[in-house]
């Protein structure tokens, strides 16, 4: 009985101690955690096919190529794993074995000569690093330990991966890989393999770019013992060996780095993989540095490129040199808000006719207006009276958009553009005016780019994908027919053709802009595949004299489509084409109503084919006060002979004569002005006399007139005189108002030029004359 209760107190000592044990294991593994997680992790930003951009070094400088397993080639984990830790995937962690020989030859020697590690075990060292002492190593061991119980094998071989030294700040074989061979770990041929494979062994004294002999032996070594453990054919190990080791310099990633930054914050991943073409990528920084030097001092540029049937973002180029302090290089103006110019025309006219407002023919004014106290003009100065909407929109006039956006209305405008992805950027407190339209509220490029992807998808406005993970999310911004329109109009093509003469793959389509004072230069196009966004200007916001659109962004933009469409066409399914939506078709209609009439029909004076959506052809859009005799229908009676009467004379016949609004009468002929299309008044029973304001008149200089300087005089003076028209007057020189409010105006010229003088009453009536001064 004596010698069985002593065997039961010895095991439930051995048992308890046991527990003891085993609790203390778990009490230590608590108190000292696995440091698995750092604090600024190192994080790298790649483009799609995975080419490294940018890298985020961590607090200690290092940079990583983050990868698993299935991202490395075979042939490295087989150098790996044969080289270093045959025995990997059996052992707990700890090879006995080799334990045993390391311990025996540090007792002999008196000094750590050999360490035995396994793979754990350096993982374990790489995690928490410690002197190479025998306290050192039970460290490292318990990590290993450690390690085995918490993760599986892969998680440690991965761990391996992205953690082993490869000299300077290089972790990890996906960094080593790209920093010293230029090509992805999945890539690596038996030499690229067995050279990565050993270089954790000595990182800084077998650095290939700097000491490539004795890089190669340690690599032949590997490919020896590859060999001999019958892992590769000794063919492919003599092949391999015979390779020189012969490296440039460590290419750090050096692209897209606003771009990068700004991706950075919109993911926690270590590697942030996003929608840029690398090689895309890298011609368009070629590009903008060339053009560097062509840019006014201070100035710098942006670009974005966007694929219109994914909206991945394939290019993005923030400033011209992000190195260049002067040109303010390191701020992104594809983000930055500035004032969009006229590039948000194309809007206004595609919404207006999908309210069926107007047709790509219809007669918009080009004349002086003024709405409270706005009073826009045009960029090339004066005024053009009659252009159609296709005309105005590719020649870019004012008025015409701000009569359309007036009649649309700006809130409304503003609301469909913030809907689909484009907000409008207005001071504190203020409301959506007619400003707009030419640049009176800031957006930024990269948005107004998304926005103009519509034009070639069908109508729907995309977000931009930045990230690869990104899903496609879009909104309808127009019709798919107002979008096919407004693109051909912008193509060239706004003229009606047979689908068998129209080309399917459209031309580039562009528009242009320039903010107010000459501070941004715009170009926003649309090729076959891509949209492209163009700015050029100063960041800090200050002008650059004659600096526009089409002068200083769209050679920038012929030259990034030219690029993009030699690629595209390369490429295994050419260019998408555009055909003509159902609701698209041909048409003609007539000036001044803006619908069709019949052949013979006296009103039509002037017959534009053009593209009709909806077969929808809406009347003249009309300023805001053209009701009646000042609008384009004009009642007259006629009697039998043909004269003008009043309505309630005998046997009167009413008829509607079409004429132009009274505005544009300075601009047309003399034989389409109003006065010589009414019939003669009847003598015997004449018309009422209309109580409106009589004619506005303009004297003092003759249409065509060449005014010379008097002999030793360096100016000339011309007085000017109105007579009939109502209220005040406003007047135009070249487009600029004059300080002058009455009837009389007293021009003083300097300048040899030609001028276009225009005068408005408050009745809206104009009288406009043009005139040489030499």
């Amino acid at each position: 009985m004596r010698l069985l209760s002593a065997f039961k107190r010895r095991w439930l000592w051995l048992a308890a101690s046991a527990v003891v044990v085993w609790l203390a294991v778990l009490g230590a593994d608590r108190l000292w955690p696995l440091p698995l997680h750092e604090v600024t992790p190192a994080r790298v930003v790649v483009a799609q096919d995975g080419t490294p951009l940018w890298r985020f070094a961590d607090a200690e400088g290092i940079w990583r190529y983050p990868v698993t397993i299935e991202e490395v080639s075979p042939r490295y984990l087989d150098a790996l794993i044969q080289y270093e830790d045959r025995w990997f995937w059996d052992h707990p962690g700890v090879n006995p074995l080799s334990i045993l020989r390391a311990a025996w030859q540090d007792l002999s020697s008196g000094r750590v000569i050999s360490g035995g590690s396994t793979l754990t075990m350096q993982v374990a060292r790489l995690l928490d690093p410690h002197p190479r002492t025998f306290g050192g190593k039970f460290r490292q061991l318990w990590r290993a330990f450690q390690l085995e119980w918490h993760l599986s094998k892969r998680d440690i071989l991965t761990l391996y991966l992205n953690r082993a030294p490869f000299g300077g700040t290089l972790q990890g074989v996906g960094a080593a890989s790209w920093a010293y061979l230029g090509k992805p770990p999945t890539q690596l041929s038996y030499a690229d393999a067995a050279l990565l494979a050993v270089l954790p062994q000595a990182p800084s004294r077998l650095r290939p770019d700097r000491w490539p002999e004795r890089a190669q032996a340690a690599r032949n070594k590997v490919l020896a013992r590859m060999q001999t453990q019958q892992v590769w054919p000794a063919q492919v190990v003599k092949e391999a060996s015979e390779e020189p080791v012969w490296l440039f310099p460590r290419q750090m990633p050096q692209l897209a780095p606003l771009f990068s930054r700004k991706v950075l914050s919109m993911s926690k991943a270590e590697k942030i993989t996003t929608t840029l073409d690398a090689g895309l990528q890298r011609q368009l920084e070629e590009i903008a540095l060339n053009w560097k030097s062509r840019l006014p001092p201070r100035s710098s540029l942006a670009m974005i490129v966007v694929d219109n049937s994914t909206m991945q973002v394939r290019g993005w180029v923030g400033s011209a040199d992000i190195g260049d302090d002067s040109r303010f290089g390191h701020i992104d103006m594809v983000s930055a808000i500035r004032s969009p110019g006229s590039v948000l025309k194309p809007f206004v006219y595609g919404m207006a006719m999908d309210e069926g407002l107007i047709h790509p023919a219809s007669l918009l004014q080009d004349v002086p207006r003024r709405v409270g106290d706005y009073r826009p003009g045009n960029f090339d100065s004066g005024f053009h009276g009659p252009v159609s909407m296709s005309e105005a929109l590719v020649r870019s006039l004012n008025l015409p958009a701000v009569q359309v956006l007036e009649a649309y209305g700006p809130k409304q405008f503003a609301a469909r553009l913030r809907n689909a992805g484009l907000p409008l950027i207005l001071p504190a407190g203020a409301e959506p005016n007619l400003s707009l339209i030419l640049g009176g509220a800031g957006a930024r490029l990269a948005d107004i780019t998304a926005a103009y992807s519509a034009f070639a998808r069908h109508g729907k406005a995309g977000r931009l994908r930045l990230l690869a993970d990104d899903p496609l999310v879009e909104r309808p911004l127009l019709s798919p027919g107002a979008a096919w329109i407004i693109r051909r109009i912008l193509a060239g093509e706004d003229q009606p053709m047979a689908d068998d003469s129209l080309p399917q793959v459209v031309p580039l389509a562009w528009k242009t802009g320039t903010s107010y004072g000459y501070r941004d230069a715009w170009a926003i196009g649309l090729n076959a595949r891509y949209s492209i966004g163009i700015w050029t200007g100063r960041p800090d916001g200050t002008p650059v004299a004659g600096q526009f659109g089409f002068a200083s962004a769209v050679p920038l933009l012929n030259q990034v489509s030219n690029l993009l469409l030699s690629r595209a066409s390369a490429g295994k399914n050419g260019l998408p084409t555009d055909p003509r939506p159902a609701s698209v078709s041909g048409g003609t209609i007539c000036w001044p109503g803006g619908q069709s009439l019949a052949e013979d029909d006296a009103n039509c004076r002037r017959r534009l084919a053009t593209w009709l959506l909806d077969n929808s052809q809406p009347p003249t859009l009309l300023l805001p006060g053209q009701e009646g005799i000042r609008g384009i229908r004009f009642p007259i009676w006629l009697d039998a002979q043909g004269k003008r009467v009043a309505a309630d004379c005998p046997d009167a016949k009413q008829t509607t004569l079409d004429v132009w609004p009274l505005p544009l009468e300075p601009w047309l002929p003399a034989s389409e002005r109003r006065a010589a299309r009414l019939p003669a008044p009847s003598t015997v029973c004449p018309p009422q006399i209309s109580q409106d304001a009589p004619p506005l008149v303009l004297s003092g200089v003759r249409e065509g007139s060449v005014i010379q300087r008097a002999p030793g005089e360096s100016q000339a003076t011309l007085a000017l005189q109105t007579s009939g028209g109502e209220g005040r007057r406003w007047w135009f020189l070249n487009g600029e108002p004059q300080e002058n409010a009455g009837k009389n105006l007293t021009l003083t010229l300097q300048n040899a030029a030609e001028y276009q003088l225009v005068v408005m009453d408050e009745g809206g009536q104009i009288a406009t004359v043009n005139f040489t001064f030499q």
